[in-house]
């Protein structure tokens, strides 16, 4: 049954899209069938950056340091790096253009530079090394890399074909200088079925993809995230949570090359006058400095990170009474986590999206009371353009509550992989689901509840396990800061789980202490043979997830088969 938020939503969603209304909602015909869209969209994301830095002129839009920039200042600086990619490179509309750099107010005006100018940006994992690098530079062909003299280094002397310009961080004018044109520039006018974006896949499961976004696809991804954050507000302004005058402002932890950071923080910034606060790395205490300094009102990124501003030990010595909202996505929150959060921030709500690459980030989101009450959930289908199914084996929808292949829907999801059509294929059904590879299932309510991914699933002498079960009953132990289960050969089972942790300073905790913890959760057959303990933080990767297959082949070269371990 909804709960009383639920039907709150609904009826200022409702209002929101119906005719007339500012997010109007209607159809299109693309690519062969019908789709939901925004009526009142721009066309492109060059038209969304000029019509809001025009609308938010004098606002202040990115601080990144020392330096602070206004919605008007970054959009001129912008239309520069436009015109020195057109006059003096030679950018035409469609061609790739890497970007490879650490976030930074320089990096925002280098990817709007080469939207500007009709490129389509590659955003290059800037914590890759450099063959890897070269790698996804080749995979999508691109012509040009803008990189910062770090990343620019890793890829010296590698074979990948493009021109490399590089910038630096802090002052524009003389960072950018190698980008920068003068005078007016011949800049392409775009559709929403030009190119626009190139991400990269993780990586977490093998070779990475390019996942090909046009124009149209970035937008409404970018409208449906600010529809639901005015949903927001105005749920909170109902209720007297909103104090006249303040501004919304998002520091920006997570990496820009991800599509966190991209759409939800980055480009819907640009619609909701919201300013960003630039981080280069992730630090719990420098963000709660910057929190309480710049009076952020919202804060997203991995599981950990907010988990971690919640338990750090100096949290109380600064206000982070302006954050409303402290959201998490890339991976399932621990449920003990979520009450963590609330209680020791209890000005701000714990919240979470289910998004990917692939679908430009928009999926499911779970807010507020509905997130406490169903705190294993990702949320239902975010309105109003997305639908999510369960499908089967054989390609058709599952019944409620059945656990099958979560499968998300819309306008917003890409193109396809960059250069390879048979990974497209078989990530996309001819009705226009994507198969994101990840179990599940959905609740009375259509609440979507991720079991685990399709791969990573553990199959013991016959028996399915779930690895994020396990992780979730491992960050039960008061004694547990970090947590990864993943799955290794045995000779009489065929495969066996295991585990990895980082206890919490000060606090001893053996393989035994939690071998008799997860007795009481978990069957039997579920409890890893054998625990490894790392007194470092678990490697990560660019998008601070746990680099799960770099630990499984680390530990691989340890194991020989045997289920029987100490």
């Amino acid at each position: 049954m909804p709960s009383e938020l639920d039907r709150t939503f609904t009826a200022i969603m409702d209002a929101m899209t119906a005719p007339g209304a500012m997010l109007e909602t209607t159809q299109v015909n693309v690519r062969g069938r019908s789709w939901t869209v925004f009526r009142n969209a721009p066309p492109s994301v060059p038209a969304l950056l000029m019509h809001y830095c025009t609308q938010h002129s004098d606002r202040e839009f990115i601080v990144d340091g020392e330096l602070r920039l206004t919605f008007a200042e970054t959009l001129a600086l912008s239309r520069e790096v436009a015109a020195g990619l057109v006059n003096r490179h030679g950018i035409a509309k469609g061609d790739r253009i890497g970007i490879a750099a650490r976030n930074s107010a320089n990096w925002v005006i280098a990817y709007f530079g080469v939207l500007l100018a009709g490129g389509c940006a590659a955003l290059l994992n800037g914590w890759w090394t450099g063959e890897e690098m070269a790698d996804g530079i080749r995979l999508a062909d691109c012509r040009m890399i803008l990189a910062d003299a770090q990343r620019a280094a890793r890829i010296d002397a590698l074979d990948h074909g493009a021109e490399v310009l590089v910038f630096d961080h802090g002052e524009p004018a003389e960072g950018l200088a190698a980008l920068l044109g003068s005078g007016a520039a011949d800049l392409p006018a775009l559709t929403g079925n030009d190119l626009a974006t190139i991400l990269y896949t993780s990586g977490s499961t093998g070779q990475s993809k390019g996942a090909l976004s046009d124009h149209r696809a970035v937008v409404q991804a970018t409208v449906n995230f600010a529809a639901n954050t005015l949903m927001l507000y105005q749920y909170h302004a109902a209720r007297g949570e909103v104090p006249e005058g303040r501004l919304p402002c998002a520091l920006v932890a997570v990496p820009l090359f991800h599509v966190t950071g991209e759409i939800p923080l980055l480009l819907q910034s640009l619609i909701t006058g919201r300013k960003v606060v630039m981080m280069a790395r992730w630090d719990a205490a420098e963000a709660m400095r910057l929190m309480e300094a710049e009076k952020v009102t919202y804060f997203v990124g991995v599981p950990l990170m907010s988990y971690e501003i919640a338990s750090h030990p100096d949290r109380t010595k600064y206000d982070l009474s302006t954050c409303v909202h402290f959201a998490a996505g890339g991976a399932p929150r621990p449920e003990s986590h979520v009450r963590t959060i609330r209680d020791a921030l209890p000005t701000g709500y714990p919240i979470l999206g289910y998004g990917l690459t692939e679908t430009n980030a928009v999926g499911c989101g779970n807010f507020n009371e509905n997130y406490l009450a169903k705190p294993g959930s990702t949320g239902p289908a975010s309105r109003p353009l997305v639908e999510v199914g369960i499908l089967g084996s054989d390609g058709h929808p599952l019944p409620q509550g059945e656990i099958g292949e979560v499968a998300i829907r819309s306008i917003c999801n890409f193109i396809g992989y960059w250069n390879n059509p048979e990974a497209t294929a078989a990530a996309m059904t001819g009705d226009g689901w994507f198969l994101s590879g990840d179990l599940g299932y959905l609740d009375p309510d259509d609440y979507l509840f991720i079991v685990d991914r399709k791969k990573d699933i553990i199959i013991r002498g016959g028996e399915n396990i779930t690895a994020s079960e396990i992780e979730a009953a491992l960050y039960g132990h008061p004694g547990i800061a970090e947590a990864s289960v993943f799955g290794l050969p045995d000779d009489r089972l065929g495969e066996v789980p295991v585990a990895v942790y980082v206890a919490h300073d000060g606090i001893d905790v053996t393989p035994d202490d939690l071998r008799e913890f997860l007795c009481t959760q978990l069957a039997g057959f579920k409890i890893p043979v054998h625990f490894w303990r790392e007194s470092d933080r678990l490697p990560r990767l660019g998008t601070e997830k746990v680099d799960k297959r770099a630990l499984k082949a680390r530990f691989a070269a340890q194991w020989t088969g045997a289920e029987t371990r100490a």
